[in-house]
């Protein structure tokens, strides 16, 4: 996966200009933005940052982390406020952050998550927020196997699919499309409000932490 998203990083951004899918981000634009309005936000996975340039406008603050460099070194080219904060951090070892916040926001990578270890990133995430924080998490729907179908599956039932960027470097990359119920189970006992958007190529969650 990180040797995908580092010959990735120059080429992310084309997964927004798909023209099927320009309605949904018309609205997930609009919507996110207006649900973290001053806040202090960390964003998980936040790679090149297409998505940090929405919530920047609105938010108080972003720390925005990444696992990955070439993707980080793209978000560091945007013109982004000095809210935002930049620091490559692996979303499943948080502890080394010592700040809290009261919003947290994800794009297209809990899908990326592996089945067995989502219980671990939610514990690593929730321990950076305050009680009543504000969480969304958005990600592909599954219209996205129109163009990657899923070729297999672990014993987990973690999925996978076969991508093959610009330069003809082939990749396996898990990809899980959680139903409404499945994202709900691992958010029993740890949030409330939970609020569950089905868009047609994408789909969002939110909540607040318990």
């Amino acid at each position: 996966m990180e040797k995908y998203y580092k010959e990735r990083a120059p080429i992310y951004d084309k997964v927004y200009l798909y023209p099927e899918r320009e309605k949904d981000i018309k609205f997930l634009k609009e919507y996110i933005p207006s649900r973290f309005k001053g806040l202090d936000i960390i964003e998980i996975a936040a790679g090149t940052g297409y998505w940090t340039q929405y919530v920047s406008a609105t938010a108080k603050t972003i720390l925005a982390t990444d696992a990955v460099e070439e993707p980080l070194e793209e978000l560091k080219r945007r013109r982004l406020p000095d809210s935002v904060s930049i620091v490559k951090q692996d979303a499943y070892s948080l502890d080394s952050i010592d700040q809290l916040f009261n919003g947290a926001f994800a794009g297209l990578w809990l899908s990326h998550v592996p089945k067995q270890k989502i219980k671990m990133f939610f514990i690593g995430l929730h321990r950076l927020l305050e009680p009543g924080s504000k969480v969304i998490f958005i990600d592909n729907s599954k219209s996205q196997c129109i163009r990657f179908p899923i070729t297999r599956k672990d014993k987990f039932g973690n999925g996978y699919q076969e991508r093959t960027l610009d330069n003809g470097s082939a990749h396996e990359v898990l990809k899980n499309f959680p139903s409404e119920m499945e994202l709900n189970g691992y958010l029993i006992n740890i949030a409330e409000n939970i609020n569950y958007i089905e868009l047609e190529h994408f789909w969002l969650i939110e909540y607040r932490k318990k």
